[in-house]
This record gives C-alpha cells, structure tokens and sequence, in this order.
C-alpha cells in the first residue's frame, strides 16, 4: 500500500483547521509544505472547498502516499502533489500562492529548511499577502517549555544534530529579514503553537 498514516494528523487536524477557518483566505491556491503523508492535505481540502489545496514534499514516498489519498478523494479541488525541497526555494515548481502551511516540519528539518521556507514565502506571498502558517512545537523565551518538549527536542538532536525544537523569536528574527511579520500566535493541544507570518 502507497498509503501512509501518520497518528498525530487525527489528533490534531480539527485544531489546525480551527484556525486554519481565521486565517486562510476565502479564494486561491494553498500550497502545503512538507505534506507527508497526504492526510491532513485530504482533511483540509475537503473542509475549505473553495481553496485549491497544493501539496508537496521532497520524499518520493511521501507523494505515492499522498497521491493514493488523492485518489479516493471525491473532490476537485486537491491538486496532483509536486516535489519540493523547502530547502532550495529557487527551483520550487510554484509560480503563485495565496497561502502556505507547513506542519510539523521546522523541528524535524535542517534549520537550512526555514531559512528556505521563510525566503520562498516571501517571494510567493509578497504580492497576495496571504499567510504563512507554521504548526508544531516551538520554544519562547520568557515562557515555560513543557517537560515533554523538553524530552522531544533532546530526542529529535539525539536523531539528528541538525534537528531541535526552534525559539519563536528566531523565527520572527528570520521572517523580518524576509520582509513577513509574526501576525498571530495560536495556542495549540499538546503543548504546540500555530504562528502566522504576513508580508509586511
């Protein structure tokens, strides 16, 4: 089977699209960085019906997974997943988007990786304006971290030097040299954050 389950996308797709409903906007092409398995992009295309949902991932078989829920999907507007390196924004096969979503990528990535997204989002967003929208675990300074955070981001530079929960601020650091500001922070179940970043 091409098809891949990911546990965590049943326990937290409500959530997003909760604040997915605020902060998308009503018409255009949301581009999904680092799909994986395909169930969250088959969730939110069905839930925003006027959106065409584009997702992508740099994994070969992340795009069979993706590619067999796209085709038990009853709708229109899910398009075929393209391959993407958030790393490599240069040769990304996007000309446009009203939006992006990336979930669960920034920890589980190089920090090359947002670098990237951040520098393709602004140059996908610059004239729309839409969003980018990050979902996961994050650090802040002046705020507690959960001892499970803790515990996760030991785990993931355990697995990977180049891996690690990031601080928020780094991220408003990175988006301002972009030319996008942190416009809303959302707090999520299980200790996650979503933040959202516009053009300025």
């Amino acid at each position: 089977m091409s098809k891949q389950h990911a546990p965590a996308t049943l326990r937290n797709r409500e959530a997003i699209a909760e604040v997915l409903a605020r902060e998308l906007p009503g018409s255009g092409t949301v581009l999904e960085i680092a799909a994986g398995t395909g169930e969250h992009a088959v969730f939110f295309a069905a839930r925003f019906g006027a959106l065409t949902w584009l997702p992508s991932d740099p994994s070969a078989e992340a795009l069979a997974s993706i590619t067999a829920y796209r085709a038990d999907y009853p709708g229109t507007n899910l398009s075929a997943p393209v391959m993407l390196d958030a790393a490599d924004p240069d040769i990304w096969p996007v000309a446009e988007a009203a939006a992006i979503v990336c979930i669960n990528m920034v920890h589980i990535s190089p920090w090359a990786a947002t670098q990237g997204l951040f520098r393709g989002a602004a140059r996908l967003l610059g004239s729309s304006g839409g969003p980018l929208v990050l979902y996961g675990p994050y650090l802040e300074d002046g705020v507690e971290t959960a001892a499970s955070n803790l515990a996760f981001d030991e785990s993931l530079k355990a697995r990977n030097p180049e891996w690690g929960l990031r601080r928020a601020e780094d991220l408003d650091i990175l988006a301002a040299a972009h030319g996008l500001s942190r416009t809303a922070r959302h707090a999520m179940p299980a200790n996650n954050l979503t933040l959202v970043f516009r053009p300025i």
